[in-house]
């Protein structure tokens, strides 16, 4: 009786949030005990970031999680902005950062369904600037450059293996990598004409094919898709995508009328007390696809259950059922170096498809999940994870933009498999 009183009450609250949050629930609800889980152990989602809140580590959070297509636990803590005093909401508007890369290498793939983007064509088609690009090598201490053993091509950009970086990462082992721009410079760039002459500028980092390097590949793919399109790139993947799934929060730009619902991080970071900020306020002039996009968690949500469904959701089919299989695989094969723990060291034993990050064993890894479960997170504090095998969806939004945010995509992956009591 308890534990049905207990899932009755969770199903409640779920129906009062989307009253007061989003207009319409993202997908239908369904008790926790009939979908596999324990109403109680779900509440150490509640526990969990009730601590950290109150720990003044972040201002708040919204927890997402489906299976079955059927919506088990969503549920906003703290504050949106904890300076003016405004809640955060099921639906307030987070900085997606590096979650627009799955979308962005959807919206290729719905160019590829069509014929008009092969994935083995070759970047140099599209901006030839790219076929004369060096590559540095390090030779008696210094750096050297020799040319391109074999082209770029789009594949290579969808699971970073095409020799771009970024700039100013620590895992990243090449001498020239400090060249790149951030990936946060992209933001203040004016288009990507002005993106593109810069980075074609610079040296690659690795013979393309031969090294998984985290990249600003899919800005360029952004670039490409605008080429072949002849539309923006939020052009594109609203039609092509957010539109379809009734994505109305997601976009490259915050309209007036949705500035106060925007999730803003504390001013200083929690743990060096150094100033920190998710670049959300300034409108943005380039639409990277890399990292760009803004979005809520119930709207990722449905992009997250149309790659579980084999590319449909609600009698829209995105993308087809092979189309998802090829985006979903592992991609890097032996020849190429895997460097996706460097990344997120939490992901030991994930190869990387197009897009995503794609476990390979049970085992390695520091979170529960399956073999085939894909996942790809963003800096700013966001973060999903889809297991075909479970048929689950977990999407999570945080204004968490240092070292935190890492520890919350673990945290949360731990606590969302520890509430499970029936695996398939």
């Amino acid at each position: 009786m308890r534990r049905m009183t207990l899932a009755m009450t969770l199903l409640g609250l779920l129906l009062a949030a989307f009253a007061i949050g989003a207009q319409a629930a993202p997908l239908p609800p369904a008790e926790p005990d009939q979908a596999g889980f324990s109403t109680e152990h779900l509440k150490r989602i509640d526990d969990f970031f009730d601590r950290e809140i109150a720990q003044g580590r972040v201002p708040g959070a919204v927890i997402a999680i489906a299976r079955d297509g059927k919506l088990v636990y969503l549920k906003a803590f703290g504050h949106a902005d904890k300076d003016k005093g405004l809640p955060m909401q099921v639906d307030s508007i987070f900085g997606l950062a590096s979650m627009t890369k799955p979308m962005t290498a959807v919206g290729v793939l719905s160019l590829t369904q069509q014929g008009r983007l092969p994935l083995l064509s070759r970047l140099a088609d599209y901006f030839p600037q790219f076929g004369s690009m060096k590559v540095a090598v390090t030779a008696d201490g210094s750096i050297q450059y020799e040319p391109q053993r074999r082209p770029i091509y789009i594949q290579n950009l969808l699971r970073h293996t095409a020799g771009l970086t970024y700039g100013g990462r620590p895992d990243s082992s090449s001498p020239a990598a400090n060249l790149y721009p951030p990936g946060s410079a992209l933001r203040s760039m004016n288009s990507s004409s002005e993106f593109i002459e810069t980075i074609t500028n610079l040296p690659l980092v690795y013979q393309p094919g031969t090294v998984w390097e985290y990249s600003e590949a899919f800005d360029v793919l952004g670039a490409v898709v605008e080429k072949v399109t002849g539309k923006s790139l939020g052009g594109h993947l609203d039609e092509a995508i957010w539109k379809p799934l009734g994505m109305t929060d997601t976009a490259f730009h915050i309209g007036p009328t949705k500035r106060e619902r925007v999730a803003k991080a504390f001013p200083i970071n929690p743990l060096d007390n150094k100033p920190q900020e998710i670049q959300t306020e300034k409108e943005v002039k380039f639409e990277c696809g890399g990292g760009c996009a803004i979005g809520t968690v119930v709207d990722y949500l449905r992009f997250g259950q149309m790659l579980i469904n084999s590319g449909s959701l609600d009698g829209r089919q995105i993308l087809g059922p092979h189309m998802v299989k090829l985006m979903t695989s592992n991609q890097l094969g032996p020849e190429i170096k895997n460097n996706v723990a460097d990344v997120e060291p939490h992901r030991a034993g994930y190869g990387f498809g197009l897009g995503v990050a794609v476990r390979l064993q049970d085992g390695l890894a520091a979170v529960p999940g399956s073999i085939g479960e894909f996942s790809w997170n963003g800096a700013y504090g966001t973060g999903f994870f889809a297991d075909p095998k479970e048929r689950l969806v977990v999407v999570f939004g945080t204004a968490a933009p240092g070292e935190l945010r890492k520890y919350y995509r673990e945290q949360v992956q731990n606590l969302v498999y520890g509430a499970m009591t029936r695996a398939r």
